[in-house]
């Protein structure tokens, strides 16, 4: 009995450099798993391509004109849920890999990878496995490490009301003498105030206090 032949990647290219697509494709084409189904030179036409010959692999550049990667990527995942996505592009930095993983890419390669790699990250995308670039791999570590440092991080101790009251009325931008007079009590109680409120917050100057007061709705000032 004749084996059926395995089913071939289909895969939809995108990026709007004629010459970077050319080589791409010229490269993945040679490869016998996978099926070229089509390319795009914008986001726009991607999503459209997409549609027609419902691709298992979006390979996706980032800058495009029109409707970049970015928003394609949404698009797709909501049009054609099944299409796995795999980023391809010059960018590294911090910025671009935080919001392709926040759209759902299954991968991130930069355009300096060997074409080995790229064979291989399809295939991975392609069974349900991730695969990042050694670089974007270790930015996606570091930024964990800061969450969880910044997770872990003490809370500092609660202000008291009257804490609270001159905090707000630090921020309004009163002087120790009007917040006295304002709340009935001596300035030097009010310096006292300020410099447990400098010291449970962490925070040393005025402008400081002013941020994290407006942060938390403490202060009506815009």
């Amino acid at each position: 009995m004749k084996k059926d032949k395995p089913k071939k990647i289909k895969l939809l290219l995108v990026d709007d450099h004629p010459i970077v697509l050319d080589g791409i494709r010229s490269h993945l084409c040679a490869q016998p798993e996978f099926e070229v189904v089509g390319d795009a030179a914008n986001g726009q036409e991607a999503l459209r391509k997409a549609k027609l010959t419902l691709p298992d692999v979006v390979l996706l550049d980032i800058n495009m004109p029109h409707v970049n990667g970015l928003e394609a990527m949404v698009s797709l995942r909501r049009q054609v849920p099944k299409a796995k996505i795999l980023v391809l592009t010059m960018h590294n930095s911090k910025e671009y890999i935080n919001q392709v993983v926040r759209c759902g890419a299954r991968g991130y390669l930069l355009k300096d990878s060997a074409p080995a790699e790229l064979v291989a990250a399809i295939k991975a995308v392609h069974s349900g496995e991730v695969h990042f670039s050694p670089s974007v791999s270790k930015i996606l570590v570091e930024e964990m490490a800061d969450g969880d440092r910044k997770a872990q991080a003490p809370l500092p101790p609660p202000l008291t009301d009257r804490e609270r009251e001159v905090l707000s009325l630090i921020a309004e931008g009163l002087l120790n003498k009007q917040i006295a007079d304002r709340l009935g009590i001596g300035v030097r109680t009010i310096e006292t105030h300020r410099e447990r409120i400098m010291r449970k917050l962490d925070i040393h100057t005025v402008a400081g206090l002013t941020k994290y007061a407006i942060a938390r709705g403490m202060t009506t000032m815009p």
